[in-house]
């Protein structure tokens, strides 16, 4: 019998043990931190054995195959040593795939993956078509494949989970842009991530259809440097030979390689030319799957946006709070800010990746008039943005950065939560980060 060991007992890892023991793999879960109470009813529920707070490196080192949670980096000593052992190391999509014949649409990119996952997985739900949604987002993708029978499933994927896919094949890949990020476990090389996301076109045929945009240079320049044997769909603003889908007189236009259809701009119901392009992408891969027009049309103008992503929380005294929690990479932040109206004050801070806060400097210097630094160790930032914006606030909790942020707004500015920065020095995770800034307005 095959020893599948798992390493980190969350939503992906408890998945995983559900699949592989359906499967009949040896299954033992183990986690260096305390697992959830949920998670350890359903490893009790399914008779598979499990440990926390602690790794039994004997009994992990005698594995057929290691399945690692996308956290953990490659350079922890415990996986130094299963590599030296020779001992496979695979990442949750790639179990589970090989156990499933759905169709796949894969979306990846620095930026706007979860909201293109979303949009995607609406038009398809919405059309009726028997969908799963999966990767970054939703349930396990392993224990879907366990328990239900999708014909098509809509995975994010993080540059984390494709390191450890090798076999696993997208039927429909969306590249949406490539902005340096997670820099710190690759080495702080942009190579290395880039390299990173183009592993969502591995394993693609001349069958297959990989989605990006057509103006990021970054992707440009990999496009040059390889032969991707695939149908090729980029997306732009503006119409040139070859673009899928564009912008032309005030109406978003895909054009597959058998018809083109039309839809005002005005009728998206995504706001900013960040969002224009996540809609055309989703658009792209339901028109290719050949769903019905006014289907695709009616989803793209009633879908209701990501939260954590500019979400409108409330106007208190005549100032605006939204929450960007999501917004973990300079990158995101420079979206947030571009689509800023008034006079704003900014909230930034948390664990730092590797950060170039020289993208967001010229919109802060014209759209910020107070930034507010949220973290355990704000001295990047202060050394950046020290002699840049004259009012400058430090604190150490979500309760006193919304205090702070309402007392330096005025009547008519927005406070913007869009931290750059990774949530786990003060959060549990972004979501944590962005529901105590909600909670927390709610109560000014």
């Amino acid at each position: 019998m095959k020893k599948l060991v798992i390493l980190g007992a969350g939503e992906s890892g408890v998945g995983t043990a559900i699949l592989a023991k359906k499967k009949g793999y040896e299954v033992f879960v183990s986690d260096a931190s305390a697992i959830k109470p949920k998670y350890k009813d359903i490893l009790m529920q399914n008779n598979i054995v499990w440990e926390e707070n602690g790794h039994t490196e004997s009994l992990i080192l005698d594995a057929s195959e290691v399945v690692k949670s996308p956290g953990i980096p490659d350079k922890a000593p415990l996986i130094q040593k299963i590599k030296q052992k020779n001992i496979p190391i695979i990442s949750e999509i790639e179990f589970a795939g090989r156990y499933t014949s759905a169709k796949m649409i894969c979306i990846t990119g620095s930026n706007g993956k979860t909201t293109t996952t979303m949009l995607t997985y609406h038009i398809l739900k919405s059309a009726g078509l028997n969908v799963g949604l999966a990767g970054n987002v939703g349930h396990s993708f392993a224990r879907q494949v366990a328990e239900a029978n999708f014909d098509y499933f809509v995975l994010e994927l993080s540059s984390f989970q494709l390191d450890n896919m090798y076999d696993f094949k997208a039927d429909i890949a969306i590249l949406l842009n490539i902005t340096p990020d997670h820099l710190d476990r690759y080495g702080y090389e942009f190579q290395n991530y880039i390299d990173s996301k183009f592993r969502i076109t591995q394993n693609q045929t001349e069958k297959d259809a990989f989605i990006y945009w057509n103006d990021d240079p970054v992707i440009q320049a990999e496009l040059a440097k390889r032969n991707i044997k695939v149908v090729k769909y980029p997306f732009a603003l503006d119409k040139k030979k070859g673009v899928r889908a564009f912008i032309e007189n005030l109406e978003l236009v895909i054009h597959s390689l058998k018809d083109e259809f039309r839809v005002p701009v005005e009728e998206l119901a995504l706001e900013g030319v960040h969002n224009t392009y996540n809609s055309m992408a989703a658009g792209l891969s339901a028109n290719i799957m050949e769903i019905k027009k006014d289907k695709i049309r009616q989803a793209l103008s009633d879908f209701q946006g990501v939260e954590h992503r500019l979400e409108y929380v409330a106007t208190v005294r005549g100032v605006r709070f939204i929450n960007d929690s999501k917004a973990t990479n300079v990158n995101s932040c420079w979206y947030a800010l571009q689509s800023m109206r008034t006079p704003t004050v900014l909230i930034l801070g948390g664990i730092d990746k590797g950060n170039d806060y020289t993208e967001i400097e010229k919109l802060v210097k014209e759209k910020v008039h107070a930034l507010v630094f949220l973290g355990v160790d704000n001295s990047k930032l202060k050394a950046f943005f020290g002699d840049k914006i004259k009012t400058i606030v430090e604190v150490q909790s979500m309760k006193d950065a919304v205090a702070e942020s309402f007392r330096l707004a005025k009547k008519d500015d927005t406070v913007l939560l869009s931290p750059c920065c990774a949530s786990f020095d003060l959060f549990e995770n972004y979501e944590d980060r962005g529901n105590q800034f909600k909670d927390y307005v709610k109560n000014l």
